[in-house]
């Protein structure tokens, strides 16, 4: 019997260069993934006009229009449930969520960020890590915990850090691998919520 796929959420704010590589890699057929629902904090996000351009159903709830995180929190799981969603990827969501929120999804919602953590978590972490002299920099994919950047890593990816490296040349170099290790990451994780505990 062929496994239902999926219901997978987007959540982004910016041009939304992991959500087109999820979307990319959840059309494929052996895929078992199913992107219903792409959402974006902020009204403006380029990641909105790729969606309306590719048929894949859209929303941005703006945060800018409520007066406490749970609130803002509270419409968003709205939304998602709205959607049948069953796992969220945050894909450069630059909102902390509230520790309600990642609860109740709990191992249903990754995140993927711009370090190897545990180091760097927050913002920063290219410029961070040439000011610490590292020579290997990366990126994460992991489930959420309340804290931030916390929670079991799933896949990491490692850059060589150059002795010319910029932030902005580094980040370029992460983002690449960003978008190898959130595909594997995606892949992991839907073998383990198939797979009976």
């Amino acid at each position: 019997m062929k496994q239902q796929p999926t219901k997978v959420a987007v959540l982004f704010s910016g041009r939304g260069s992991n959500l087109k590589t999820l979307a990319e890699y959840m059309a494929q057929p052996h895929v078992p993934a199913e992107l219903v629902l792409a959402l974006s904090n902020r009204p403006k996000a380029g990641g909105l006009d790729y969606c309306a351009s590719q048929a894949i159903p859209h929303q941005a709830i703006d945060h800018k229009l409520y007066e406490t995180r749970e609130s803002f929190d509270a419409d968003l799981d709205v939304a998602l449930r709205a959607a049948k969603v069953e796992l969220i990827c945050c894909a450069g969501f630059m909102r902390l969520l509230s520790a309600g929120f990642v609860e109740a999804w709990r191992d249903r919602l990754i995140n993927i960020h711009p370090s190897l953590l545990p180091k760097y978590k927050g913002l920063h972490t290219h410029a961070r890590a040439i000011e610490a002299g590292d020579k290997i920099h990366g990126c994460s994919v992991h489930y959420m915990r309340p804290e931030m950047d916390a929670g079991p890593v799933i896949v990491q990816k490692q850059v060589p850090i150059l002795p010319d490296d910029t932030p902005d040349t580094l980040a370029e170099r992460v983002l690449q691998q960003e978008h190898i290790a959130y595909p594997e990451a995606l892949d992991a994780v839907l073998k383990k919520m198939a797979s009976p505990a």
